[in-house]
């Protein structure tokens, strides 16, 4: 059974399995620590992006200082760690950097990190 298996497991002519596996592990390192290093890179927020406290109340609507206001159309939400999220996957308050379209919607949102909560604002 062992002697079917080794079938399964060679690798292609003139490579052992061994140097593969020791080559791709090599590559997986590489990439977490490239991973590692960009974590570590200040996210760019636009400097007009306004503080805020956000809440996410319904399908296309959030409020922003107690008013409501829309999500223009292609609107994006950023969390904590850079990534686009849903507005549906939200809930509650947050504090938050907006930037606003001609309209005076939401354009895009950048959820902050206390670190950047505490930061002071840019200077325009």
């Amino acid at each position: 059974m062992i002697r079917d298996l080794s079938l399964f497991l060679a690798g292609p002519p003139g490579r052992p399995l061994r140097a593969l596996s020791a080559f791709a592990l090599v590559l997986s390192l590489l990439g977490l620590a490239a991973q590692g290093a960009f974590a570590a890179l200040p996210r760019a927020i636009p400097a007009d992006a306004k503080k805020a406290v956000i809440g996410f109340v319904g399908p296309g609507v959030v409020e922003i200082g107690g008013k409501a206001a829309r999500l223009g159309p292609g609107a994006q939400i950023r969390d904590t760690e850079n990534r686009i999220v849903l507005p549906s996957h939200l809930g509650g308050e947050h504090r938050a950097r907006v930037q606003f379209d001609i309209n005076g919607e939401v354009r895009r949102v950048w959820l902050l990190t206390p670190e950047e909560a505490a930061a002071p604002d840019p200077k325009q």
